[in-house]
Order: structure tokens, then sequence, then C-alpha cells
């Protein structure tokens, strides 16, 4: 008799801490800075909103409470991401 696949690993991905500037992330065993001035749509977000968050694929985290996609590479190499967010 096979066991069973377990499901995903959701200790793979966390956010660790939410302070005025951004937020961190542990991803697979390294941790990521958020800054709200480079990723102004969680500036105001909720802290359950910002720790909803999702890793379907290795370059790929989405936020589904707030619509946000964004590939890993954006957050470690912002510089490499040159558009900007404007409000209206």
């Amino acid at each position: 008799m096979k066991s069973q696949q377990h499901g995903a690993n959701v200790s793979e991905i966390e956010v660790t801490n939410i302070s005025v500037h951004g937020f961190w992330l542990w991803l697979a065993g390294r941790e990521l800075f958020v800054p709200f001035a480079e990723f102004p749509w969680f500036e105001d977000a909720s802290v359950s909103k910002i720790t909803h968050v999702e890793w379907p694929s290795e370059n790929h985290l989405y936020w589904p409470d707030l619509d946000v996609d964004l590939s890993v590479r954006s957050i470690e190499h912002p510089e490499e991401f040159p558009l900007k967010y404007r409000g209206a």
C-alpha cells in the first residue's frame, strides 16, 4: 500500500513581520523585504490580506485578497522593473 502524497508545504512561504516601511517574507529558507515604497498596493492593506499569500510557482507570488501578482525577481531586484505604480 502506498501513502498518499501530502499537500503543499505551507511553511515554505510566510509573512514573518510587518512594519511601517514594509513586510518580510520567508520564502523557502530565505527572507525577502517588500518595501511599501516599491510595492504600494500593500501599504493600506490589512494584516490578514498581506499574510494571505500564495506561491503558485517558483517565481510567482499571489495575494488573492488584494489581487496582486508579483514575481520573486521583482522583489529581489526592483531596479530591473522600472515601471512604477502611480495612484489614481
